[in-house]
């Protein structure tokens, strides 16, 4: 009984699906035919690039009271030594924020993709739906990135639509 009911189940299924139709947009492509998505991924690629440096050169520091603290350890008191360990802690806590502060998960660069990327992904997002419910597409799926399309008809790729529909030329 539990055989037919799922072979009733499979059939159903694939007549209901038969009838729909089915589109994919590679959103990569599209996102990188947009100027101004190309100006906010160099802004952040610009914010990460100097953020980074200051971080190096933060570790850069700390390296360099490390080797002074071993060069003379010998010469100083436990106190002096104590004191120096502490200071070296310090800077590893402080470098330790400051990573958090730019690159943690709600750190600043998190914020200025919100600020910059997520404005235009939503204009690209709401392209993709209008063409979805013009077009009469059940689902549209993406095939940009790591997706498991294996094959994609050219004739099915709406991205082209998206780029016109936001205004954009190929």
């Amino acid at each position: 009984m539990r055989k037919w009911i799922f072979i009733l189940l499979l059939v159903f299924i694939g007549s209901v699906s038969y009838a729909q139709r089915y589109a994919y947009v590679n959103t990569e492509y599209i996102l990188n035919n947009i100027p101004a998505y190309k100006a906010a991924q160099e802004k952040l690629d610009q914010l990460s690039y100097e953020w980074q440096q200051e971080l190096e050169t933060q570790k850069q520091e700390l390296e360099k009271m490390e080797k002074e603290f071993q060069s003379e350890k010998v010469l100083l008191t436990d106190e002096m030594k104590q004191r120096r360990q502490n200071e070296i802690n310090e800077k590893k806590k402080e470098i330790q924020k400051l990573q958090r502060k730019y690159f943690g998960p709600e750190g600043e660069l998190y914020q200025k993709r919100q600020e910059l990327v997520k404005p235009i992904q939503e204009e690209v997002y709401s392209a993709i739906e209008t063409i979805a419910s013009r077009g009469n597409y059940a689902v549209i799926f993406d095939a940009a990135g790591q997706s498991n399309i294996l094959y994609t008809d050219p004739n099915y790729d709406k991205s082209d639509d998206v780029l016109k529909e936001l205004g954009y030329k190929k």
